[in-house]
Parts: structure tokens; sequence; C-alpha cells
């Protein structure tokens, strides 16, 4: 699942983890102290700066994927790169972008108190999104409508596709 910082991604993805049977996993917990720092001082991280949390999130989806679990991994993802070495030629991965109206998305994250990721980074976050090309076979889904709502298209999708 990705999608910029207060696009919902933890709250769909634990829900629809919940809906499917399958663990959660939250990108967030990947980052080292360092980067969480630097988003917390209102910095951006270089894509030098997201390649290890790239690489130990994709370690774990090879686990899961050897170990046949089901997860949902909730992470920003946010240029195509990023999303190659998290999904690349692994084809039991499935990608769901979220998706909404920046206004939406600024609110979420200012009405935030548990969150790390200043507001300010939002900008830079839109600036840096790739949205994902035909290729990728995503399913999108706008945050708009309520999270329930949003999972039961996540999963009408899904039961259309091989699993």
């Amino acid at each position: 699942m990705m999608g910029v910082s207060g696009i919902g991604k933890t709250t769909i993805g634990r829900r629809l983890a919940e809906a499917l049977g399958y663990g959660y996993a939250e990108g967030d917990s990947y980052h080292p102290v360092a980067n969480v720092e630097k988003m917390r001082s209102g910095t951006p991280l270089e894509d030098a700066d997201r390649w290890p949390w790239l690489a130990a999130m994709a370690a774990d989806i090879d686990r899961w994927l050897d170990d046949g679990t089901g997860m949902v991994l909730a992470c920003s993802a946010l240029k195509r790169a990023y999303r190659d070495i998290l999904i690349g030629e692994r084809s039991d991965v499935h990608l769901v972008q979220l998706t909404g109206e920046e206004s939406l998305i600024r609110s979420r994250i200012e009405s935030r108190r548990d969150h790390y990721m200043p507001p300010a980074l939002l900008l830079s976050q839109l600036a840096t999104l790739e949205p994902p090309t035909e290729d990728e076979r995503s399913i999108v889904v706008d945050v708009r409508s309520e999270p329930d709502v949003c999972v039961s298209a996540i999963c009408r999708s899904l039961n259309g596709t091989q699993r």
C-alpha cells in the first residue's frame, strides 16, 4: 500500500489486513532513527537515506513470500525506483495506491499528534510522487471515501486478480 504521508495507509492497511486475514507491517517502523530524526526536523529524505530502508522491507517481502505469509505492507513507495525494489518481478505482490486531494491530506496531517512527519513535508512528498504506470498493475483508491469503503474496493479488485 503506497501513498504520501497522511493519505491513510495505516488506517486502510490495517483494515485491509484484517479483512484478508493477513498480517500488517508498517513501513515507518523500518526507518533507522537517523531517518526519523531527519523527517521530524522537517528535512526531506534523499534517495541515499531510503535505500537501506527499502532493502529491509524487500527482504521481509521475500521472507513472507517464501513462508506463504499474507501481509499488507504500508509505505510511501513514492518513486518507481522504490517500487521496483519492493515489487520488481514478484508477481504475488500487488500494489495499492491511495490518492486524495492535497487539502484533505493536509488536514489529516495537521490533526495528527502521534506522528513525526510534519505537515511541511507534504509538498516535498507530492513533488516526489511518481504515480504508478499501467505496467505496475496498481489498484488505485481515492481516500475521499470512508476507510471501510476503500477496503471493500481493494478486496473486490484483488478478487479479480490472480493471488
